[in-house]
């Protein structure tokens, strides 16, 4: 094999790496709480990293995933279910749901949270709400069974909920995932096209992309 062919591939990646570096957006994390089911845990990370989610926090109560990313790399489970995603998408693993939203919080994240209506919330269906209000946002994703805790609900500024229109009325995890977040990363992407920096100022003079060329060069 010559030096060429070698080279070829990190070349490739290093030319895909530039020309989406402008459609990630930013400090926005998607988060999965209490996930049972390692393949859906691989389709969320494959989801975020496709639609450009910077980042995937885990809560994981029950030790079943390695605690450091670099390990979560090498783990052949998570790296074919995600279809490699895993080594393209930073993620973190939390202990609990309190540390994960201590954390959030923190760093100065706000939380939107999927679930059904809750009383005393502010509630939305997913095409209602504006997702570009918050500089640094974390979308929840609750347990396969039991939805999201009380304690992310609490802790969040909204519920947001997929309208259905079926006699069964809910989505797994990965498909209600990948959804949620193609409405969320395209209203941000507009945004962060538009704009410099959060509160709408600053407005550029010559827009960002919002969609990848073709392979034909075309837009």
């Amino acid at each position: 094999m010559s030096t060429d062919d070698i080279k070829k591939p990190r070349a490739s990646i290093r030319k895909r790496s530039n020309a989406i570096k402008e459609f990630r957006c930013k400090n926005l994390i998607a988060v999965i709480e209490d996930p049972v089911n390692i393949g859906n845990i691989g389709t969320v990370i494959r989801n975020a990293n496709a639609l450009g989610v910077e980042k995937v926090y885990i809560v994981d109560p029950l030790n079943a995933l390695p605690g450091d990313w670099q390990d979560m790399r090498e783990s052949r489970s998570i790296s074919k279910t995600s279809a490699s995603s895993i080594k393209w998408t930073f993620v973190k693993r939390f202990e609990s749901t309190e540390a994960c939203v201590e954390h959030l919080e923190t760093q100065g994240f706000i939380s939107v949270v999927t679930s059904p209506h809750v009383k005393g919330k502010t509630n939305a269906y997913l095409h209602e709400g504006d997702y570009t209000e918050y500089a640094k946002l974390a979308v929840w994703f609750g347990n396969e069974n039991r939805g999201i805790t009380d304690l992310a609900i609490e802790r969040s500024e909204m519920c947001i909920a997929i309208p259905m229109f079926g006699m069964i009325e809910s989505m797994n995890l990965g498909t209600s995932s990948g959804i949620v977040l193609y409405e969320i990363t395209k209203q941000r992407r507009a945004y962060q096209s538009a704009y410099l920096r959060s509160g709408r100022r600053g407005k550029r003079s010559e827009p960002l992309p919002t969609e990848m060329p073709r392979e034909d060069g075309s837009a």
